[in-house]
């Protein structure tokens, strides 16, 4: 069934309270419509940070109603991306929110030193990604944040998606570190890397999951290709998370999966003070309404009052 995964995900959410969410630049129709929507399936209730004649224009335009929400007029999307890390400080929103403004726009007041949301764990992407032909729900990390993570960095990103995993009611999460190949070699360094942050997780230092690797794509999530290759392994051909070694090729799995797999990826960060809904310009607005639906599970996660896990 199309987007099967996502809607259990949207209806676990649906199920709880809604969660304050400070929307950053919604000032165009994708971006406002996921918010409003998202607010009237009872998943967030949006503060629309931005300049209240664009917000409202491309409401009128589109048809969505915002009577009844909260808008903080800025000037432009670099003020809008400010209040909104200043929103999250005055405890005025739990979630943020991407509109319409560029990513790094954003995430520079994320990061910034001393008004930033900055935790000692290192911020990282995850796409949660609905593959038809994949049985389980797919988590790809880093493909949106770190661009050369070092093995420090791997270890935060392998735990922020661990993290988020479990605590939106999915599991223990089998966890595959890809390389090219599923063997150790000084001649691709990513190998070296797999290999210590599995032992890393066997020390206790990566935790809540099950680590492999280095694994292949193919005989990370193919049980036959793991089986020809003579790989026995908890996580080879039946993988939950990917984790990728560099940003250029988590982009290209994800959009290879979205263009070629018919997957739908929605997308969030984590290891900030809040979680953050960072979708794209050119998401769908079911993808955005399962992005919300992962942060809002994950924010009540963190209050301790996530009751009925999706199934």
């Amino acid at each position: 069934m199309p987007h099967a995964k996502y809607e259990k995900l949207i209806a676990a959410a649906k199920a709880l309270p809604p969660v304050p969410t400070v929307v950053v630049h919604p000032c165009d129709e994708t971006s406002l419509r996921g918010a409003v929507e998202a607010a009237e399936a009872g998943i967030i209730v949006p503060i629309l940070v931005g300049p209240v004649g664009k917000i409202t224009a491309v409401a009128a335009r589109a048809g969505l109603d915002v009577a009844g929400l909260e808008i903080v007029d800025v000037p432009h999307s670099d003020a809008a991306a400010a209040r909104a890390v200043a929103l999250v400080h005055e405890g005025r929103g739990e979630l943020l929110m991407k509109g319409s403004l560029h990513t790094d726009e954003l995430m520079r007041a994320v990061t910034a030193t001393t008004t930033g949301l900055r935790t000692e764990r290192r911020i990282s992407h995850v796409f949660v990604m609905d593959v038809p032909s994949y049985a389980e729900t797919l988590f790809v990390t880093d493909a949106a944040i770190n661009i050369a993570p070092d093995l420090d960095a791997k270890r935060d990103i392998i735990q922020n998606a661990i993290d988020l995993y479990t605590r939106i009611g999915l599991g223990t999460p089998r966890v595959a570190v890809l390389s090219a190949v599923e063997t150790v070699t000084t001649k691709i360094p990513s190998t070296i890397e797999a290999a210590a942050l599995c032992k890393m997780a066997e020390r206790g230092q990566i935790t809540g999951g099950i680590v492999d690797g280095p694994l292949a794509f193919d005989n990370a999530i193919d049980p036959e290709a793991a089986r020809i290759k003579g790989i026995r392994s908890e996580v080879a051909g039946h993988a939950q998370i990917l984790v990728v070694p560099d940003l250029e090729a988590g982009n290209m799995l994800a959009k290879n999966l979205t263009f070629l797999a018919g997957a739908d990826a929605a997308g969030i960060v984590l290891g900030a003070r809040v979680p953050i809904i960072l979708t794209s310009r050119a998401d769908t607005v079911r993808t955005r309404m399962a992005s919300c639906a992962v942060a809002v599970l994950y924010a009540h996660a963190r209050r301790g009052a996530l009751a009925v896990p999706p199934s």
